[in-house]
């Protein structure tokens, strides 16, 4: 089993940055992927971004990509989520999550943490 477990979340505005963390244990051999998703007040959880635990590919929801940025610290198994210039539309709570795939789909995570909650004022 993975535990997983985010930080980092906070509130802003709209133009700043934040960094969110994610602390996994267990299973490190079998991990492929890790992910953060995000999910706003009554809407559905959507995909921001992945990476490949090990290889460092890296991809990225469109209303991200140039703002965020996904990294890993391998040896610490801990995923990162730079973002900048944050929008209001950002507001939600983000989770990370582990896969044995290099996918975006939300099925194929197994391990979810408790989400982080980000809010940013215009």
């Amino acid at each position: 089993q993975v535990q997983l477990a985010e930080s980092g979340g906070g509130s802003v505005q709209a133009g700043g940055s934040l960094r969110l963390s994610c602390a996994a244990s267990g299973r490190p051999y079998s991990r492929t992927a890790m992910a953060w998703f995000r999910q706003a007040p009554g809407k559905e959880r959507e995909f921001v971004a992945l990476i490949r635990w090990h290889g460092g590919s890296r991809f990225y929801a469109d209303a991200v990509k140039g703002r965020f940025t996904i990294s890993r610290d391998n040896p610490s198994n801990i995923l990162y989520l730079e973002m900048n210039n944050l929008k209001p539309e950002d507001t939600a709570v983000y989770y990370c999550a582990w896969s044995s795939e290099y996918t975006s789909s939300q099925s194929a995570y197994d391990s979810w943490g408790q989400g982080t909650q980000v809010t940013v004022a215009s």
